[in-house]
């Protein structure tokens, strides 16, 4: 069946629900799975010419959501391999969320994506699209997208 189940998370209550699905899914198949949280960085070109943002503010504030992603995939991992699975946590730094997580599929040998309808509500995913619709209609992994 699928030999290696990438799940993208953001740490947030629906993702919670494509892990857990995506953790059952590969103990069925006797699958691998690898947790992926993307970073976004920091946004500086939307204050040039007005607020002073420095280099060092912006550092700690990647690192700090960079820290974040690590926790969540941490976590992930560790519950899978609580319930016997070989697991791996990934953390990417990019503002191309979809293409990310694409990407992390190729590099990791995975055969299935699963990841959770949607991340972002209201106005942001209006403005920054749906990131889940772009894996969907790019990747030539199969999704599996969870609501």
């Amino acid at each position: 069946m699928y030999k290696r189940i990438l799940v993208a998370t953001d740490g947030s209550t629906l993702s919670k629900k494509a892990v857990r699905s995506a953790i059952d899914l590969a103990g069925v198949a006797g699958a691998e799975l690898v947790a992926l949280y993307v970073v976004p960085r920091y946004p500086v070109s939307y204050f040039e010419g007005g607020i002073t943002i420095s280099a060092q503010d912006v550092a700690r504030t990647e690192k700090q959501w960079a820290d974040k992603g690590q926790a969540v995939v941490d976590a992930v991992q560790l519950q899978a391999q609580g319930e016997g699975l070989k697991a791996k946590a990934v953390v990417a730094r990019s503002d191309l969320v979809a293409e990310s997580i694409i990407s992390a599929a190729k590099k990791h040998k995975c055969d299935l994506i699963v990841m959770a309808s949607h991340g972002r509500k209201g106005i942001k995913r209006v403005l920054l699209g749906s990131e889940t619709q772009h894996v969907l209609t790019h990747s030539s992994v199969p999704v599996l997208v969870l609501r």
